[in-house]
C-alpha cells in the first residue's frame, strides 16, 4: 500500500496555517511593541494613519464663552508589501517524515514571516533622527538607556509603554556594564538586582523602568559591529496587515513533489518618530 504523499498534503494545510501563524506571533519580537492595524479587504494597498497634535487646556471666565481651540492632524501612510517564500516538499521527505512535516513546515515558514516582520520594523529605528543616544564609535551604558527614557519621559510618555529593542551584540555590552566595574567583578553598587539578574540569567529584564529587548534581526550599519537599536513608545512604529499567513500548494510532478508557497500582505511604518530614540552603538565583541 502505497505511504502517504505530498498529494494529501493539502488535509494538512489548515495545521500548517496554524502552526505558521502560531510561529509567526511568537517569535517576532517587535510585533507585539508596536501598534497594530488590520486593513480591511478591498480597502486598497494604502492605509493613512492619523497623528493628531496635542492640545492644551486652559482657564475660562464663568459665564463667557470658552475659548475654541483647533484640533490639527497630520497623517502618516503605511503602504502594504506582498512577500512571500516557497519550498518543494519532495514525496520521498513526506513519506520518510510524515509525522514531523507539518510542525517543520509550519515551523521554518513561521519563522522566516517573523525574521522578516521584525527586520522590517527595526529598520524603522534609522528614521528616528530626532533623539539620537551614542555614537558609532562608542559602547553602551545603563546611563545612555535611562537617557533615552527620559528623552521620552519628558514628552509625557508614561515608562510602562515603552519598550528597549537592541541587537545582542550590543546587548552584550551593557549586561558587561552592568555587571562589570572596569576590570573588576561587580560585586555590589548602584545596579544590584538588576546586575544580578544579567549575571544569573545572561539578560537584563527590566532597566530604567522600560522592558530591554534582544533580536538579531537587525542589519548593521554597513560598518562590522555597528546597530541602531531603538527605545521608543508603541504609537511611534506600526504594522499593518492586510492578509496575515497564508499557505497554498501546487503539485511538482516533474520533481514527484508538491510546491508549498506561503504569502503574507503587511505595511510597516514611522507614526510618531519623536516618540522614539535611536540607539547607534559599537559592539565590543565585533
Amino acid at each position: 500500500m502505497a505511504g502517504t504523499t505530498t498529494a494529501d498534503i493539502n488535509d494538512l494545510l489548515p495545521q500548517i496555517v496554524a502552526e505558521a501563524q502560531f510561529q509567526a506571533e511568537e517569535r517576532s519580537i517587535m510585533r507585539g511593541l508596536v501598534k497594530n492595524f488590520v486593513l480591511p479587504p478591498n480597502s486598497g494597498k494604502t492605509l493613512l494613519v492619523p497623528v493628531w497634535d496635542k492640545m492644551t487646556a486652559g482657564t475660562w471666565t464663568e459665564g463667557e464663552e470658552i475659548a475654541n481651540s483647533t484640533a490639527t492632524t497630520a497623517g502618516t501612510t503605511l503602504t502594504v508589501t506582498p512577500i512571500a517564500l516557497r519550498t518543494l516538499a519532495t514525496d520521498f521527505a513526506v513519506q520518510s517524515a510524515a509525522t514531523n512535516v507539518v510542525a517543520d513546515l509550519g515551523r521554518l515558514f513561521g519563522e522566516a514571516i517573523a525574521r522578516k516582520i521584525d527586520t522590517d520594523l527595526t529598520a524603522k529605528f534609522a528614521s528616528f533622527t530626532t533623539n539620537v543616544v551614542g555614537s558609532s564609535t562608542s559602547t553602551i551604558t545603563a546611563a545612555d538607556v535611562f537617557k533615552a527614557v527620559t528623552l521620552l519621559r519628558n514628552q509625557g510618555v508614561q515608562s510602562e509603554q515603552i519598550a528597549c529593542v537592541l541587537h545582542p551584540s550590543i546587548a552584550y555590552d551593557l549586561k558587561a556594564a552592568l555587571t562589570t566595574s572596569g576590570n573588576t567583578p561587580y560585586v555590589a553598587g548602584a545596579y544590584g538586582d538588576v546586575a544580578n539578574e544579567a549575571m544569573r540569567m545572561g539578560y537584563v529584564g527590566m532597566l530604567a523602568g522600560v522592558p530591554v529587548f534582544e533580536t538579531s534581526n537587525m542589519a548593521n550599519t554597513g560598518t562590522a559591529g555597528d546597530f541602531k537599536g531603538g527605545v521608543f513608545m508603541r504609537d511611534s512604529l506600526a504594522l499593518a496587515v492586510m492578509k496575515d499567513i497564508n499557505i497554498e500548494t501546487q503539485r511538482r510532478a516533474s520533481y514527484a513533489g508538491t510546491d508549498i508557497v506561503a504569502t503574507a500582505y503587511y505595511a510597516t511604518g514611522v507614526i510618531q518618530e519623536t516618540y522614539g530614540v535611536q540607539m547607534l552603538f559599537d559592539s565590543s565583541i565585533l
